[in-house]
């Protein structure tokens, strides 16, 4: 079995500066990092993309481009051409994927809100597919949504990606949100297809606005039984460790990164174990 790619997402490490996000993650031999593009629009992005690329560090993931349906202030041709933006930078970085959230149904039909969606991606994926880059869509669980999007469950997004039929086209599959429904765990093998990326998160207390997380491991996600399942349906892609929340933005960073590596290397075991 070929070893994935663990990052570590730069949200996890708030109080961290981008210059320390690099340099700390690969010291803690992290080979990927996800990066947040307000951290990279702090240290400059033409000198940020040279520094991810001497630091030999993997980008999993660039978080984020979307808000297609006006939930976050923005019109429509705004967000769209913040989103070309995002996918030039994604391409220059050789990111595995940019993360894209479309939007809260702002008081929208869904029907509309999809609208919206679909004319955004089709004015983009022209230029995802010519700098190679994969358009990696977000569906939240409904309680955490409202900021995000209106996609709130998987089978949904789904249907929307299949309508496309581009290979650059393709969903997040964040274990926080979904990874403790047991109908969506039984039914990865026709998810992976379609994942450009999974996220690790952890929870103990209800989904809530705030996405409130805990170390992986200490929560009620079946973390080990998703990796499992999900390398046995085939998924090649990397993992991302995301994480949020009171408890983690004042942790020991340093101690968080030790923790997490550990922690997903046990989840991985049993996958090991098993070729």
């Amino acid at each position: 079995m070929t070893m994935p790619v663990l990052s570590m997402n730069e949200v996890t490490t708030y109080r961290w500066s981008f210059e320390e996000d690099i340099r700390n993650f690969a010291a803690a031999g992290y080979e990927g990092i996800g990066v947040w593009r307000q951290k990279l629009a702090d240290y400059g992005e033409e000198k940020g993309v040279d520094l991810l690329a001497e630091s030999g560090l993997r980008v999993t993931s660039l978080l984020w481009a979307g808000g297609f349906t006006g939930s976050d202030g923005r019109n429509q041709q705004e967000a769209i051409e913040d989103a070309e933006h995002a996918i030039r930078l994604a391409g220059a970085m050789n990111a595995g994927c940019l993360v894209v959230y479309p939007g809260g149904r702002n008081h929208h039909t869904f029907r509309h809100a999809d609208r919206l969606l679909r004319t955004a991606i089709d004015q983009l994926l022209g230029l995802a597919e010519a700098a190679e880059v994969t358009l990696a869509i977000e569906p939240m669980h409904p309680a955490c949504a409202t900021e995000w999007t209106f996609l709130t469950d998987i089978e949904a997004t789904i249907s929307l990606i299949e309508s496309f039929q581009s290979p650059h086209l393709k969903l997040v599959f964040d274990a926080y949100h979904f990874g403790d429904d047991q109908a969506v765990i039984s039914n990865l093998r026709e998810i992976v297809p379609h994942t450009a990326l999974v996220q690790l998160g952890d929870r103990h207390k209800a989904h809530g606005i705030d996405q409130d997380r805990c170390l992986l491991g200490k929560g009620n996600v079946p973390l080990s039984q998703i990796v499992h399942n999900l390398l046995e349906a085939g998924y090649e892609g990397d993992f991302d460790i995301e994480l949020a929340g009171e408890d983690i933005e004042f942790s020991d960073y340093h101690h968080l990164l030790e923790i997490s590596k550990l922690a997903f290397d046990r989840m991985l075991a049993p996958a090991l174990h098993a070729e």
